[in-house]
């Protein structure tokens, strides 16, 4: 298990949801990568330094500090959308080999070279400006029946990553509940939010969210 590359993002302008620049065009950069906690969302920060995110309000902060996609899925949309897809173009600041980000469990931990620490928080969500970007018609749709979103990651210990460092898996939970099942009880199957409490890592937002919908 390793990274295939780091991605930093450039700013585009989004006109798909009225907004003046997005960060999801990310590309693979040379050297070292440092990665730090960024604080709350609301700031635009994320965890590699010289990224950002410019849809403050629903994206950014410490729960999503780090976007992991896997090459492996990557791969098979390309054989599905018939067009190639570099490391990155998914908005990923990770783009790794080996490791099953969907299944990864919420709290589960990542070591990535001889430093970094990372944690699974949720899954990614998709939005207007994913499909916008990837300019394909019900993209969304698309997307969320696939249930392959990649992951969200805080930062537990801070440090330097690059392309070709390992990837550890140090610390798993003692549930079940996976990336993807989080995903498809967000988006299509409902019936599975009453498992979510049982990961104590969610997000606080997610958690609520999860309570308003079953009643709990």
């Amino acid at each position: 298990m390793k990274l295939l590359s780091v991605n930093i993002g450039r700013p585009r302008p989004n006109p798909w949801k009225g907004l003046g620049s997005t960060g999801i065009d990310k590309r693979p950069v040379d050297g070292p990568v440092a990665v730090t906690a960024p604080g709350p969302k609301g700031t635009g920060a994320v965890g590699l330094a010289g990224d950002r995110v410019h849809d403050v309000k629903h994206h950014g902060g410490s729960d999503q500090a780090v976007y992991a996609y896997a090459r492996e899925d990557l791969d098979g949309w390309e054989t599905e959308l018939g067009r190639p897809l570099p490391n990155g173009v998914f908005g990923e600041n990770l783009t790794t080999l080996g490791l099953d980000v969907n299944g990864a469990l919420i709290g589960e931990r990542w070591r990535i070279g001889p430093d970094v620490v990372l944690e699974v928080s949720c899954p990614r969500l998709p939005c207007a400006t994913f499909q916008g970007w990837l300019e394909r018609e019900g993209w969304i749709k698309r997307f969320t029946q696939a249930a392959r979103p990649g992951a969200y990651l805080r930062v537990i210990e801070p440090g330097d990553i690059r392309a070709a460092d390992p990837v550890e898996i140090v610390h798993r939970p003692g549930h079940e509940v996976t990336v993807a099942l989080v995903f498809r009880a967000m988006t299509s199957e409902p019936s599975l939010l009453p498992r979510l409490p049982a990961a104590d890592a969610l997000p606080e937002e997610i958690r609520e969210r999860a309570g308003r919908r079953t009643g709990a």
